[in-house]
This record gives C-alpha cells, sequence and structure tokens, in this order.
C-alpha cells in the first residue's frame, strides 16, 4: 500500500516500572490504548513481533522488543491533480508534485501524501523523499529508490550543494525596488501553524528575489479579482521553514492563495479551490554518486489552475 509499518519498542521510559506490566497485552494498553484498540488488534493479529509472530492476548511481557503494526487510516479525499513523473534512473525518482498533497505521510494525510501514493504507483517500497516541500506548494522533489543510497543524498541538501530556483505570483508594487536580498531570523515553534520573524537575532534565512515579469491580461483572468500581479524569480539560499512565503510578505507581496501569510485563513481540509501560487521549478546539483551535472525543471506553469469546489 507505500505505507511503512509503525513500531513500537517495549523498553521501559524514565520513571516507569516494567514490574506493572504482566503481559505484553498490558504494556500495549498502557502505551498506546488510548489511541489504537489493542484488543481488536491483538485478535486481528495485527501487532507482530520482529521473528513475523503475532502478539498474542497471554504472552508474557519482554523488555526491549520490537512490535510492529499497520496504523488504520483515516478517510481522507482524494487530492486533484498527477504527479508526473520527470526523470527516473536506478537511484532516484524525480516528481512534479501537485499542490495540496503532502510530501510525507503525517497527520490526517496518509494516503494522499506524494510517498505514499507513488510508492504504490512505482512498485518502490523504499522510496523516500530527499527533502520536503509544503503541503501547498508545488514542483520539483527528489527522491531516493533505496535506502543505501539515502544518505549521499541527504547530505547534499543539508551542506546547501543543490540550487533551488522557485517561481511565485503576488502583487506587483510600485517602487519596490528589485532585485533584493531578504535576510532575517525565522522561528517556528512546533505545533504552530505560522513561522514568525525574530527581530535583533542573527539572520538565519537568505533569499534573492527578482521580477521576472507582469501577468499577461488572460492570466490575471485566470486567478480572478484585481489585476496587477507579477511572477517573481525567487532563490533561496537557506531552507527554513516558509522561508519564501514570510520573505515575500516581508516586502510587501504576499503570495497569491496563501492560507497562512499575512493572515491565517480558516480553509476546509479538502478544499483544493485556490492554490498557493508558489512553485519549486528548478533544482540543480552535483551528483554525489557519480558525479554528473543535474537539472530538473517543473513542467507547470503559473499561475497554477484552481480546482473547482466538489
Amino acid at each position: 500500500m507505500g505505507l511503512d509499518a509503525a513500531w513500537l519498542n517495549t523498553a521501559a521510559r524514565p520513571g516507569e516500572d516494567p514490574r506493572a506490566w504482566r503481559s505484553m497485552h498490558d504494556w500495549l494498553h498502557f502505551r498506546v490504548g488510548a489511541h489504537i484498540d489493542v484488543d481488536a488488534f491483538i485478535a486481528g493479529g495485527r501487532f507482530v513481533l520482529e521473528s513475523g509472530d503475532p502478539v498474542l492476548a497471554g504472552d508474557p511481557y519482554r523488555s526491549n522488543v520490537f512490535v510492529w503494526f499497520y496504523r488504520d487510516l483515516p478517510d481522507e479525499a482524494p487530492v486533484p491533480g498527477s504527479i508526473p513523473v520527470l526523470f527516473r534512473d536506478d537511484r532516484i525518482v524525480v516528481v512534479d508534485k501537485p499542490a495540496f498533497l503532502s510530501t510525507i505521510p503525517r497527520g490526517r494525510h496518509v494516503r494522499e501524501s506524494v510517498v505514499v501514493r507513488m510508492r504504490h504507483e512505482l512498485g518502490l517500497p523504499e522510496l523516500t523523499p530527499m527533502h520536503r516541500l509544503d503541503r501547498v506548494t508545488s514542483g520539483v522533489l527528489l527522491m531516493s529508490i533505496e535506502r543505501r543510497y539515502r544518505g549521499a543524498y541527504q547530505t547534499m541538501f543539508q551542506d546547501g550543494e543543490v540550487t533551488k530556483t522557485y517561481r511565485a505570483v503576488a502583487p506587483l508594487l510600485e517602487g519596490l525596488e528589485l532585485p533584493a536580498t531578504v535576510r532575517n531570523h525565522l522561528h517556528k515553534v512546533p505545533g504552530t501553524m505560522q513561522a514568525e520573524v525574530l527581530t535583533g537575532k542573527e539572520p538565519n534565512s537568505e533569499s534573492l528575489v527578482e521580477l521576472e515579469r507582469a501577468l499577461s491580461p488572460d492570466e490575471e483572468a485566470l486567478l480572478g479579482g484585481e489585476p496587477g500581479r507579477a511572477v517573481y524569480r525567487l532563490t533561496p539560499r537557506t531552507g527554513k521553514t516558509h522561508q519564501l512565503r514570510i520573505h515575500l510578505w516581508s516586502l510587501g507581496i504576499p503570495i497569491e492563495g496563501d492560507p497562512l501569510y499575512p493572515v491565517a485563513r480558516d480553509v476546509a481540509i479538502d478544499d483544493f479551490t485556490t492554490p498557493l501560487q508558489l512553485l519549486a521549478s528548478e533544482l540543480r546539483f552535483t551528483d554525489p554518486v557519480d558525479g554528473s551535472e543535474r537539472c530538473f525543471v517543473s513542467e507547470r506553469a503559473l499561475p497554477l489552475a484552481a480546482h473547482p469546489a466538489t
């Protein structure tokens, strides 16, 4: 199905007394009983040991044992749009992600994620993204086919050896001097929706913003609303969460269709009518395995078309 099994380790955590668990059934109730119907999972053979044997209700508790299981999946609205494969060889797959599709399975987006859909579609159970795009961002995404290649490609991103080019639709602001380099300190608290700019702190983010062209009348008509928008070329030199979205907002040109900046809007999770007009359009790097020069370009064009309400 494309979704990795979840796992648990039975070792007691600090402050826990393993003498309280006479059986594996007791430990599972303690650890995950608030979220999982443990009795039903045991009856259905859904908790499995590393040996492949199912966990039985009467099995005595054992410490430092791995238990594997597949989670029940929530109902998910299908995300519109295909995931074109731009390139594939024996090490990597490069796809062109549509808006509203999570890169990895998390929260309420499990089946409807690039990882799950492409593992299933391509028959590649170890397919894993080497970087992330926000759920609402579209464009080029690099994935590793096998576990043995992950380290080389992940290190390449961590060391800043990848050139990323984005394009965005935002207001055409009279008097804004471009190109401009935006630097500031961005911080996002886990569990919050918006990141924030912390003044007085050393910058940890940097983006080059360039004006590429004004939208044509036909393109303006596709978006609706007031005319006077443009396509901007964005070159991030760091990779902080929501960096480009905040940097354009700080210039007075928030990205068209952004549900978070400048104001968080209450948008239903299955509302696909207004895509964020931000496209990861190009990815360039020297392949860390064979030294070849790689360049991948999105086939999508701005402005991104809206999907009708269902």
